[in-house]
């Protein structure tokens, strides 16, 4: 049984997710000890808990420790199968911190996984669940993977309520070279829920005039969702006569946010009670800006992200701005599982990772 210190590193839930998730692709038994020992609330929380629950649910693991701020797990994974889940976090925790998880475990599946989960979309301290849809799921397609990811609601902290439907079909994850994806547009989608109207599109039109004062043309929808009706699918997406992509998804929670991409870079943030919409756009914009401007491949966030996809194939790289703390723990954490080793190269702007 292969152990893993979960004060390691970045000494988060991360580590967690990713121990779990690769002990399940390998069929490596682990005990995670120290889980989250140096926070504030040690131990599991509800999303911890839910991410190791699903794990096991789709490969038939015997699990000890799963208990509210328990600080050590033993997780036994059996064989993965496919079928229809359905995941409730219980809270705002991040549905995309949990997707992160099951992804990688899932594509090993023999047969279609469908996930329905309920938790927050657009939450603090994880990407947003459109920066999963648009930045982080072309990545994980151009490295062979069959993902699809449908927002049927919005769950905001602390409420939380949101709803999505993923889809993930068994793919032979490659090695990609992950090169600079330079296109002429940021995309972005400004969303307010249970809010005015106005907060959505004055976080749109900071977040465009910030970046059209760097040089970069921008088209970003807006999505409006008033009190939603039980049952509803809420309102459409729109830009004031431009092209409309906006979601439909309704929203269990009140709360804002916008997510910018362009390529295979990000940038986002959420609205707060007291926090103008101005302020929210241009946060997100400069978030981008500072990806765009670095003449990176990927930016900091999708690094740690394709990690675990890299370990798999044994094979990849790309360039990024800065070695963020979660990149390094994964790469820690995933050289333990697997016979893959990572390179770092230090460049004259960026940072090089490679896998081989």
């Amino acid at each position: 049984m292969l152990t893993i210190d979960g004060s390691f590193g970045e000494g988060g839930g991360q580590i967690l997710r990713t121990s779990v998730a690769m002990a399940a692709i390998t069929e490596t038994p682990v005990c995670i000890r120290n889980i989250r020992s140096n926070r504030s609330n040690p131990g599991l929380s509800a999303q911890h808990l839910t991410a190791i629950k699903a794990v096991a649910s789709i490969t038939d693991a015997d699990v000890s420790g799963l208990i509210l701020r328990s600080t050590e797990v033993t997780f036994v994974p059996g064989e993965i199968r496919g079928g229809a889940y359905r995941l409730a976090i219980g809270t705002a925790g991040s549905v995309s911190l949990l997707l992160q998880c099951l992804i990688p475990v899932a594509l090993h599946s023999p047969e279609t996984v469908l996930f329905d989960i309920t938790g927050g979309t657009d939450v603090n301290w994880s990407p947003p669940i459109d920066y999963l849809r648009h930045v982080t799921l072309p990545a994980l397609a151009l490295a062979g993977c069959g993902v699809a990811i449908e927002v049927l609601r919005r769950g905001y902290y602390p409420r939380g309520g949101g709803q999505i439907k993923a889809v993930i079909t068994p793919s032979r994850i490659l090695g990609v070279d992950f090169e600079r994806m330079d296109a002429n547009m940021v995309y972005g989608c400004s969303h307010a829920s249970r809010l005015p109207e106005h907060v959505a599109k004055r976080q749109r039109d900071a977040a465009a005039t910030r970046l059209e004062a760097h040089g970069y043309a921008a088209d970003i929808v807006t999505e409006h969702n008033p009190s939603i009706p039980k049952g509803s699918k809420g309102s459409r997406g729109s830009k004031d006569g431009n092209s409309n992509r906006g979601s439909s998804a309704g929203s269990g929670s009140t709360g804002s946010g916008i997510a910018l991409w362009r390529g295979l870079m990000g940038g986002s943030a959420l609205g707060a009670r007291g926090k103008p919409a101005e302020v929210v756009g241009s946060g997100a914009a400069d978030s981008i800006i500072r990806e765009l401007d670095s003449g990176a491949s990927v930016d900091v966030y999708l690094a740690d992200q394709l990690i675990p996809y890299m370990a798999i194939a044994r094979s990849g790289s790309f360039t990024v701005r800065e070695l963020s703390l979660h990149t390094k723990t994964n790469i820690w954490v995933c050289e333990q599982f697997t016979g893959a080793k990572f390179e770092i190269e230090l460049l004259d702007q960026n940072i090089r990772v490679a896998c081989r």
